[in-house]
């Protein structure tokens, strides 16, 4: 019963770390806008490679940092932080007449692919969905169980890659961002900004309690 629930909550945290609005996600639906559903879809399947490896970093900080210790993994979230900031603040300066920047459109798998490992949303966001659901769990977990878990992320993901791509190609969602885009845009770079502080206050705290 404890495997079950464990599972169900690395599934649950996959999920929410896919639907949670960010770069791949406004990469997406303006892909989607323009090109239509395929497109995007080939998008996010590529994007799913960029999921799968920082989940695994995610569960790494998760179950090794008492083996390995957290400075590795305080650095990465800090970096990473800093520049979800320097993204958001971007975002929320847009010009109100901005053209949608439209990513992959002509190769959306390997498109994909290439953002979903460079999403620098991945690793803070993924260690905080990871870490709020699946961490009440982290002191029962060891290298062994990774398999296991990454597996249940990996349905996770999966669900919410159909659940945007479903969304993505509606009609009145693609008129909506089409029409909206600029205000989205703006929307999600004050949940970077979030993000990249809580990231950077994180590992900052880390380094302040070894200190003392």
């Amino acid at each position: 019963m404890m495997a079950q629930k464990i599972y169900l909550a690395t599934a649950a945290a996959a999920f929410l770390y896919v639907i949670s609005p960010g770069p791949a996600f406004l990469a997406l639906f303006t892909l989607a806008a323009s090109k239509g559903r395929k497109a995007g879809a080939w998008f996010i399947s590529g994007h799913l490679v960029g999921d799968v490896s920082w989940g695994a970093l995610a569960f790494a900080a998760i179950i090794g940092v008492n083996r390995i210790g957290p400075v590795l993994f305080e650095l990465l979230g800090a970096a990473c932080g800093f520049y979800l900031i320097y993204l958001g603040v971007k975002a929320v300066v847009t010009k109100k007449d901005a053209p949608p920047q439209t990513i992959g459109a002509r190769r959306p798998l390997i498109a994909g692919m290439v953002f979903g490992l460079t999403n620098p949303k991945a690793y803070p966001v993924a260690v905080a969905m990871f870490t709020a659901i699946a961490a009440p769990f982290a002191g029962q977990l060891t290298f062994a169980d990774a398999p296991q878990l990454m597996l249940a992320a990996f349905v996770g993901f999966l669900m919410a890659d159909m659940t945007l791509i479903f969304a993505a190609g509606l009609p009145g969602v693609r008129r909506f961002f089409l029409r909206h885009g600029v205000a989205v845009t703006r929307v999600v770079g004050v949940l970077f900004i979030a993000f990249g502080a809580k990231s950077v206050f994180d590992a900052a705290s880390g380094a302040l309690r070894r200190a003392g």
